[in-house]
């Protein structure tokens, strides 16, 4: 493998952040600070936190991934569509290195950069809300695995397109918007509230079959999975309408649950792994 070549299209990529920091760094930045402003103070300061989690420590993995996402498609996407419209691909295509070598050059710089940006992001969060990395390994792998996948997929978009305009596209009609509708922040006091709600959004096949099969009167136990240290079973709930189509997607299902009992003490998921162990 030519690492000179690898990293030369490396650095040269790299080098492009430092040449348009203000659009590479600043504007997401920015954008996102803009973002904790409206969710994490208009609409947060209304929202009363949730075992101990504040909506603005909630959202804050959702904006880092946003901008993690869309930048990792646009930095890979741009980075290899410019050379060929500036018509400079055929210098890279000229020396000697392979295909693979491209893609890696490109992918890593492309990766690199959003990780940055990524971890950015995640520190500029600590002056509009206060928080906590339980599992600060896994956070980075993950931050890491999320960039390569997706500048792996924005490189295939810089390949595909042949103008601006289809650049832009995926990121803006597909990314954003799967985005902004993959969080849910509904915890077992609302459901005590409300009295009962509808268990909808449910995206497994396996999980859809079990939905299926539920019947009225059948008891739940009420999970919470985004709530920091207190992962775990807080609760009960009834199922008082059986499985029917997902007003969203009829392919899935749904059913409506009602509020059973709140556990006086979560049932931490460490103390449910030991009791499965044993």
């Amino acid at each position: 493998m030519n690492l000179h070549g690898i990293r030369a299209i490396y650095l040269f990529e790299m080098a492009r952040m430092k040449r348009t920091v203000m659009q590479s760094v600043l504007s997401p930045v920015i954008s996102t600070c803009l973002y904790f402003v409206v969710f994490g103070s208009a609409i947060g300061s209304r929202m009363g936190d949730i075992n101990s989690i504040s909506y603005g420590a909630y959202i804050i993995p959702g904006l880092v991934m946003l901008t993690l996402l869309m930048q990792s498609i646009s930095n890979a996407a741009f980075g290899i569509y410019m050379p060929r419209f500036s018509g400079t691909i055929y210098e890279v295509l000229s020396a000697p290195v392979s295909y693979l070598e491209v893609v890696v050059g490109y992918v890593g710089a492309a990766a690199t950069k959003s990780t940055i940006l990524g971890l950015i992001i995640l520190i500029t969060a600590r002056f509009f809300v206060d928080y906590a990395i339980l599992h600060p390994l896994w956070m980075l792998s993950f931050l890491v695995l999320t960039s390569v996948t997706f500048s792996l997929f924005g490189f295939i978009i810089g390949i595909w397109a042949d103008g601006f305009e289809k650049l832009q596209i995926v990121p803006m009609m597909i990314v954003t918007p799967l985005v902004f509708l993959g969080g849910t922040f509904y915890s077992i006091d609302m459901l005590q509230r409300d009295g009962s709600t509808c268990w909808d959004g449910v995206r497994n096949a396996v999980a859809r079959k079990n939905m299926r099969a539920m019947r009225e009167g059948d008891s739940c136990l009420f999970y919470h999975s985004s709530c920091g240290k207190h992962v775990g079973v807080v609760g009960t709930c009834t199922v008082c309408r059986p499985a029917y189509p997902d007003p969203a997607d009829a392919k899935w299902s749904c059913v409506d649950v009602q509020f059973g009992a709140k556990f006086s003490e979560a049932l931490l998921l460490p103390a449910l792994k030991a009791e499965q162990d044993g």
